[in-house]
């Protein structure tokens, strides 16, 4: 903790989230706390410009919030649904709920609507915030409907105005909440957040559902608070650093970033409203830490390969020969070395000619750490990254353990390890070696549909993460795959999928990859054209053709079996691909295979592909194989 952030209390276990709060406004209330794109738009010929609210602004919007919730009648310990974008409604509401002791729920802008009906019921919300265009997905579900309208000027709906043909719930503009209100006693304010304990829950999350319906996930104050402090004490970061908000807020590791961690530190919040923008974003604000899910860091990666590859051949090669020297260097660094000092002074000549130009004109060279978790990370983008000095810590945890247990850090890390616990987390591996965890972060238990919480941890504190993995003789922690993930084929073999698809995905032309094998004799493979790569790789070599044609090319397919090739070489027998099938439609959360977390649906895939994938073993029977 640094010296600058004070803590209300002597004792962080009892700390809450509106405590820090005020915190932040007593002690830092003229620093920004929040700031949005306001005006993106262009109407009336107004330029596009950043709005900023200071810690004690924040503060004051909060407890106006919270009055009119109040009068709407939310009550302590009551779950409020939230479908919003990443906008300052949705930050400040989430705040404010926190106040009454009421519990906000965000539910992912991509959920289908059998998913928001299922956590409509689980939850027993009575009220959701949503935007106008997701009004249609809740108007039977909820009594009521806070409706946030998509441009702050627009003409609001009629108070209390029921929708059109007078039948579902009743419609309440948001901004009727934060209107001078009756409701809005500062000393009521005050009681009721001082009312507020640090084992009450702060947020339920939903896991985002790879299999079976979603679990509501609940999480105290305490649990993000004791987190926060041990992300602090692992991650050195500058006082109040700015931090790029652009994943979900039903995501544990935006609640964490986005939310929690930045009231913690009193940090500068950017909302990125649109996550397609995030790179734009980087670029004019040049932050100084930035956290990516792994395939935010590929698609980056792939746009950074693409542009590289239209460069003269002596810049690409100075380009290259700038990264094998930081490469050396972050080698060295791994292994808890010095650099020689030739090396070291090669390093500076290169990143100052060659490296920080480029990082400059990204929006990279002030970053001081950069992360990674949710999923596992290939190893090659890890090595791609480091070839521009830039070290992606990679971390590991999951909703239960608020998304952070483990985590590299600049003076300790290994690359393609998840780092070494936290220090608020104990951590062991099962003889079959799932990952075990228990602490004061692990969460209190899940939701169960009486309103009760379930505990989900053994009876001395241990809680089965489902991912299997090991531990090194220093420490760190290696995640091999998902317990219900292993595909065990029909000659008894155990194959790790993630391990085969990262191995695929070394060749930039292959943007993503399913692995599929389960009672069969052999594997075979899904294989997704990487929609920014391959472009960029046809041109290079006179293709002039589209991305949907790319797929037929025969020179692509020679490329795409010789990447498969060198795959194999690298893995046992049982963990080759014996057959595999190009595609050119990439998948997402939209079309349903990737989750909003951007983790791999592999049921989906399974059955949406299913007969492709019945075809390649098809093949193989034909050919004997």
């Amino acid at each position: 903790m640094t010296a600058i952030l004070r803590l209300p209390e002597a004792d962080p276990a009892q700390l809450t989230i509106p405590a820090l709060l005020l915190r932040n406004a007593e002690d830092h209330g003229d620093l920004p706390a929040l700031s949005w794109r306001e005006n993106d738009t262009g109407i009336d010929g107004g330029a596009a410009h950043w709005a900023t609210l200071t810690w004690t602004e924040a503060r004051e919007r909060v407890a106006r919030l919270a009055a009119g919730l109040s009068a709407l009648g939310v009550e302590r310990g009551e779950h409020v649904l939230m479908m919003m974008g990443n906008r300052p409604e949705h930050w400040l509401t989430d705040l404010a709920l926190a106040h009454l002791g009421a519990v906000p729920v965000s539910v992912y802008g991509t959920a289908a609507p059998e998913q928001i009906a299922y956590i409509v019921r689980h939850s027993r919300a009575r009220l959701a915030v949503v935007e106008a265009e997701a009004v249609a997905r809740w108007e039977h579900l909820m009594e009521r409907l806070v409706v946030v309208e998509p441009v702050p000027d627009a003409e609001p709906h009629t108070e209390g105005r029921p929708p059109a043909g007078g039948e579902g719930p009743e419609h309440i503009p948001f901004g009727s909440l934060t209107r001078p209100h009756e409701a809005h006693d500062p000393e009521a304010f005050e009681r009721t957040w001082r009312a507020v304990r640090a084992g009450d829950p702060v947020t339920v999350v939903y896991t985002s559902g790879t299999t079976g319906d979603p679990k509501g996930v609940v999480v105290s104050h305490r649990n993000v608070v004791l987190n926060a402090l041990s992300l602090d004490r692992a991650v050195e970061l500058p006082d109040h650093a700015e931090h790029i908000c652009y994943l979900p807020f039903a995501h544990i590791a935006e609640r964490m970033l986005g939310i929690y961690l930045p009231v913690f530190r009193a940090a500068h919040v950017y909302l990125c409203a649109d996550p397609a923008q995030v790179a734009a974003s980087a670029r004019e604000l040049h932050p100084v830490e930035f956290f990516g899910v792994p395939r935010v860091w590929e698609k980056l990666a792939a746009s950074v390969r693409a542009a590289l590859a239209q460069l003269p051949q002596e810049q690409r090669q100075a380009v290259e020969s700038a990264g094998e020297v930081a490469r050396e260097v972050v080698a060295h660094q791994e292994r808890g070395e010095e650099p020689p000092e030739e090396l070291a002074a090669s390093f500076e000549r290169a990143k100052r000619d060659v490296l920080d130009p480029l990082l400059t004109m990204a929006g990279f060279d002030r970053l001081r750490w950069t992360a990674s978790a949710s999923a596992p990370m290939p190893l090659e983008v890890v090595r791609f990254w480091a070839g521009f000095g830039i070290v992606i810590m990679d971390a590991w945890g999951l909703t239960e353990t608020m998304g952070a247990a483990t985590t590299n850090r600049p003076g300790a890390f290994r690359l393609g390890s998840v780092g070494r616990p936290l220090d608020c987390v104990e951590l062991r591996t099962a003889s079959d070696g799932e990952v075990e965890v228990r602490g004061p972060s692990v969460f209190e238990g899940y939701l169960s549909a009486d309103g009760s919480v379930s505990p989900a941890t053994d009876s001395d504190g241990w809680f089965a993460t489902g991912d299997i993995g090991r531990v090194d003789e220093d420490g760190f922690l290696w995640i091999t795959d998902r317990k219900k993930e292993m595909i065990i084929t029909s000659t008894g073999k155990n194959v790790s999928p993630a391990l085969v698809e990262n191995a695929l995905k070394e060749h930039p032309l292959i943007g993503q990859v399913l692995v599929h094998g389960d009672g069969r004799s052999y594997l075979v493979a899904l294989l997704v054209l990487d929609a920014e790569m391959a472009p960029a790789w046809a041109t290079a070599r006179g293709i002039d053709v589209g991305l949907a044609d790319l797929v037929e090319h025969p020179a692509v397919h020679a490329e795409i079996d010789r990447a498969v090739q060198a795959a194999n070489e690298r893995l046992s027998r049982a963990e080759q691909v014996r057959r595999h099938c190009l595609l050119s439609e990439e998948w997402g959360p939209e079309s349903g295979e990737l989750t909003p977390s951007l983790k791999l649906r592999r049921r989906v895939v399974q059955e949406k592909y299913g007969h492709l994938i019945d075809e390649l073993y098809e093949q193989g029977h034909a050919e004997g194989r």
